[in-house]
């Protein structure tokens, strides 16, 4: 094995203390002899969620030495609960030990910059490796494996149970439900998402009539009883079929699918998607069943189609069910809030749908927005005005058609990936926190299922007011009419809970916040940007077809930066800052893929590793000039004192 830095590992220090070990504390010394993965990770971010899952054959196959320690480091207040992380932990089903780290400090002592970052310690209690972002489990693997044989020869490895005890299971017919709808015959029918299951309820919302699932993890289709799902989410009924039948599509998060779900039959079948998530340089349109989706999270028809919020690439796909495509339809893949055309703006993790005659309102859970879909109106007067002209001409027809099919995003309520509360009054001033659901409502208005402030919120697009309609809702994350009631779902609750629409908001005390991360404090001038990357081991940077890296930079508010922004290949950049611009946030996204290294083998081996960090930043003549962001490796010039 190639000789590694010695960077001793810092102690594992959080005061909301430690889950997962049967009420023990952990501590380095604890796990010396064992190979530790640090997993920072907080609960809101979807690309930690994804990190989970690829780490979870690792976690069985290696759980003799590798003992994965999760270190849960908060972005909103709401997350900082320890409650909220306990449910987390669960929801998620973690099955190694977690940090609960409130305050940041382990985050501070391990110079960590993004979520998700992972961290690796050989069993002597030294830093090995940091990888920040989604694709790096099989380089994880490769220096576990080396790990494990160089620290076996040493007799410094060792072998046996890990730390982790599993939590008792709790009963009930629920557990963190995701979204719900009213079925034709006045059923409700709501994704069991914990459970990787449908439950279809009566209309009083508490009897079960049917699970739909196996309740095991999995992706196959089949009847109620055989079909598998991962962590089901979003749920949308298509119009009536030829045969008069309306079958439900699910959003199948976690197998990043669509599936499609008769209530007559009970059958499940797949409509949409591989099972693999998208990556960058996938296809992004063709048949459904042969493209990467990428963690769908909920689902509506709209503009007569399927729209999609594709959480895990901040973007909207729709799905026709006539042709049986897919196609991205809005969003860069970029995360952050920036309106205009659909294929220009940005969204961070939309997460919730709901459709009117007019809009696709969405919650943009990220930035803590509520935002829309619509019709460009200047592209559609155009096509109007050329649809009149008298012309056989099928180009100019066709472009016509496409000309009525433009559609803008616009933003309602929010400001941008950092600020959040909760706050009624005019919306270009009021503040969510992390919504997850939207609702449209027989006004006109919209209901915001406003996850982490506990409160179901209302949005009139005739007055541009926000207000409160319901408050100590646990995590509510969809909701539905029935009637002139309202459903809603109290995620962390395991229930649904009918509301009587109030015809008067609730008065809530104003509350506003910013990220909890520290700023970083830069020098006014120039600024270093390094992204650093180190191939796995037995791989290489594949420059056969072009370069095999990507560096896009941006900034807001986009005048800090009077020089560096934009797109290139190589990993490190020289920015400069703009005079007179005192703080604000550097959005940087990198991309690396590597191959097999090895000459002799004709279809070497793949791998997209792919990160993207919002920091905020501080201008100050006291600050540093150089911005190192771990990718994949260790900064030689940063991080933990080295010895």
């Amino acid at each position: 094995m190639a000789s590694r830095a010695r960077v001793r590992a810092p102690e594992l220090i959080g005061a909301g203390g430690w889950l997962n070990t049967g009420g023990s504390d952990l501590s380095l010394a604890d796990l010396r002899g064992r190979i530790v993965i640090l997993d920072f990770w907080t609960f809101c971010c979807v690309n930690c969620l994804h990190v989970l899952d690829e780490l979870r054959e690792l976690e069985e196959k290696h759980r003799d030495t590798v003992v994965i320690v999760g270190v849960h480091s908060p972005k909103f207040v709401h997350e900082a609960e320890h409650q909220a992380v306990v449910d987390a932990t669960e929801r998620y089903e973690v099955r190694h030990p977690v940090l609960d780290d409130p305050d940041l400090a382990t985050w501070k002592q391990y110079a960590v910059r993004a979520w998700p970052t992972l961290v690796v310690i050989d069993p002597e209690g030294y830093v090995v490796a940091q990888h920040a972002g989604e694709g790096h489990a099989h380089a994880i693997e490769r220096l576990v494996e080396e790990l494990e044989a160089a620290h076996e020869a040493k007799g410094t490895l060792r072998r046996g149970a890990g730390p982790y005890v599993e939590p008792e299971p709790v009963p009930g017919d629920l557990r963190f439900p995701g979204k719900v709808i009213q079925l034709p015959g006045g059923n409700l029918l709501v994704s069991d998402s914990t459970r990787h299951a449908l439950v279809e309820l009566a209309p009083d919302g508490e009897t079960v009539v049917r699970r739909i699932g196996s309740g095991e993890r999995g992706l196959a289709d089949g009847d109620a009883r055989t079909a598998r799902f991962n962590e089901p989410q979003g749920l949308a009924l298509l119009p009536a079929g030829p045969d008069g039948r309306q079958r439900v599509v699910v959003a199948d998060t976690v197998n990043h699918a669509l599936r499609s779900f008769d209530p007559a039959t009970g059958t499940v079948e797949t409509i949409a998607g591989t099972g693999r998530q998208w990556w960058q340089g996938a296809p992004t349109s063709g048949p459904a069943r042969e493209v990467d989706l990428s963690s769908p999270w909920d689902v509506a028809y709209f503009a007569d189609r399927l729209w999609i919020a594709m959480a895990g690439v901040h973007q909207l796909w729709t799905y026709d069910p006539a042709a049986g495509t897919v196609r991205a339809a809005a969003g860069t893949t970029n995360e952050g809030l920036v309106d205009g055309p659909a294929e220009q703006a940005w969204f961070a993790q939309p997460s919730g749908l709901a459709a009117t005659a007019d809009r696709l309102w969405i919650a943009d859970s990220e930035t803590s927005a509520l935002r829309y879909v619509e019709r460009d109106p200047r592209a559609a007067s155009g096509a109007d005005a050329a649809g009149g002209a008298d012309t056989a001409d099928e180009a100019d027809a066709s472009k016509t058609a496409d000309a009525a099919d433009t559609f803008v995003v616009r933003t309602a309520v929010g400001t941008g990936l950092f600020d959040f509360g909760h706050r009624d009054g005019p919306a270009e001033q009021a503040l969510f926190q992390h919504p997850l659901g939207v609702t449209a409502l027989r006004d006109g208005s919209v209901a915001v299922s406003d996850t982490y402030n506990k409160a179901l919120r209302r949005y009139d697009p005739a007055t541009g007011e926000v207000s409160t309609l319901a408050t100590d809702l646990r995590e509510p994350s969809g909701a539905v009419l029935v009637g002139d009631d309202i459903v809603v779902v109290e995620s962390a609750r395991h229930r649904l809970t009918r509301l009587r629409l109030p015809e008067e908001a609730v008065r809530v005390e104003s509350v506003a916040h910013r990220t909890r991360r520290a700023a970083t404090e830069v020098a006014p001038g120039t600024l270093r940007l390094d992204v650093v990357f180190q191939a796995p081991t037995g791989q290489k940077l594949d420059t056969r077809y072009g370069p095999s890296t990507r560096l896009l930079v941006s900034a807001t508010p986009p005048e800090l930066l009077a020089d560096g922004a934009g797109a290139g290949a190589d990993l490190s950049r020289e920015l400069r800052l703009a005079d007179g611009v005192s703080e604000g946030v550097l959005h940087v996204s990198a991309m690396a893929a590597s191959c097999d290294d090895a000459p002799d083998i004709a279809y070497p081996a793949c791998h997209v590793h792919q990160q993207d960090w919002g920091v905020p930043v501080r201008v100050t003549p006291a600050g540093a000039d150089r911005l190192p962001l771990v990718l994949a490796g260790l900064d030689a010039e940063s991080g933990p004192d080295a010895e």
